[in-house]
């Protein structure tokens, strides 16, 4: 009681000096005038109503302190206040990508849904928030791209992509040698053409590439025929570690290029148009492109390529899926801002 009156004298400030009021206590089952009410009518407030003024004073002066607070690290501070601003809206995008990946879980169970029978926004939110959470090394690995700030989310990216470029050559090369195993002659043929015409610099079409689908689906390039140099390759290219048993390796290139499918599948139903600019530069990015300095309509244009050879893939033919990381991306111009 005398918390509540001490409240009400901040909030107010109105002074109730000590006396009875404050410090007899009710006795109940007892009448006269061992309780009197107050005749002040700012006193006749309920206990509910006395600790919600308290908690709305309490949270405005926090927020004063707290403006305070920016005010004094901004004018004196100016680079770590910088850097402690991205890392509290990072925390809050975390966060906030938490609550909802949770969400959809939830509905995932109640409901029985699977993984690829979610929408493309379910489906990418909790693959990228997978992926995120599992960053280890500082600073790229560490700290997700909630706590990078803009100049750093096109550097990291920049450096991302230049590490799995690395491997282009390596895995064209590979396709190239590999040709002289397949058995048909026009197959052979025509694998060899699309790996000159890549080393070459010239794009390859959607129909190029889906002519090879055949080669992808048995030996010796489907996904349970690949040697261990070109899963080691396909796995930088994909920014996967390929640091693992080739079991585990094998097992993980397969794993997130059918999560790679089932999106594309799922965007493919909500349709391209239907997505934001940014939305767009992330799914070219996450299949190979370094969309961070290619104009909105080209990556557009682009990421249609990648869905017409996407959806008319059978599950068994998703190795050719993988090497589209490097065969659609490889020799696609990138026009710097």
């Amino acid at each position: 009681m005398a918390l509540v009156c001490w409240a009400r004298a901040a909030l107010w400030g109105s002074a109730v000096a000590p006396g009875p009021f404050v410090t007899r206590r009710v006795q109940l089952g007892r009448s006269g005038s061992a309780w009197r009410a107050p005749r002040s009518s700012k006193l006749h407030l309920s206990p509910k109503a006395d600790v919600k003024n308290l908690i709305s004073y309490v949270a405005t002066k926090t927020r004063a302190i707290n403006g305070t607070y920016h005010r004094f690290l901004g004018r004196h501070f100016p680079r770590f206040y910088a850097l402690y601003t991205v890392f509290m809206k990072g925390i809050q995008m975390l966060w906030a990508d938490a609550k909802k990946a949770r969400r959809i879980k939830a509905n995932m169970w109640k409901h029985s849904v699977k993984f690829h029978q979610l929408s493309y926004r379910e489906m990418e939110h909790l693959r990228q928030f997978r992926r995120d959470v599992t960053k280890y090394l500082f600073p790229r690995q560490l700290l997700v791209k909630h706590f990078w700030t803009p100049k750093q989310q096109i550097d990291f990216l920049d450096i991302y992509h230049s590490l799995r470029k690395q491997s282009h050559s390596e895995i064209i090369a590979y396709l190239k040698r590999a040709s002289a195993l397949v058995s048909d002659e026009r197959l052979r043929w025509h694998l060899t053409d699309v790996c000159t015409k890549v080393q070459n610099g010239t794009h390859p079409t959607a129909h190029d590439i889906l002519a090879l689908r055949e080669c992808f689906s048995t030996y010796p390039l489907g996904l349970n025929q690949l040697q261990a140099p070109q899963m080691k390759a396909l796995s930088r290219a994909m920014l996967l570690t390929p640091y693992l048993p080739l079991p585990l390796l094998r097992w993980r290139l397969k794993s997130h290029t059918t999560v790679i499918h089932q999106l594309d599948r799922a965007l493919a139903k909500l349709g391209i148009g239907q997505l934001t600019a940014q939305e767009v530069k992330s799914a070219c990015y996450l299949r190979g492109l370094n969309s961070t300095h290619i104009a909105d309509d080209r990556c557009r244009a682009w990421l249609g390529e990648w869905l017409q050879i996407s959806c008319s893939l059978k599950d068994a033919e998703l190795s050719l899926l993988l090497h589209n990381v490097v065969l659609l991306s490889t020799t696609h111009l990138e026009t710097r801002r």
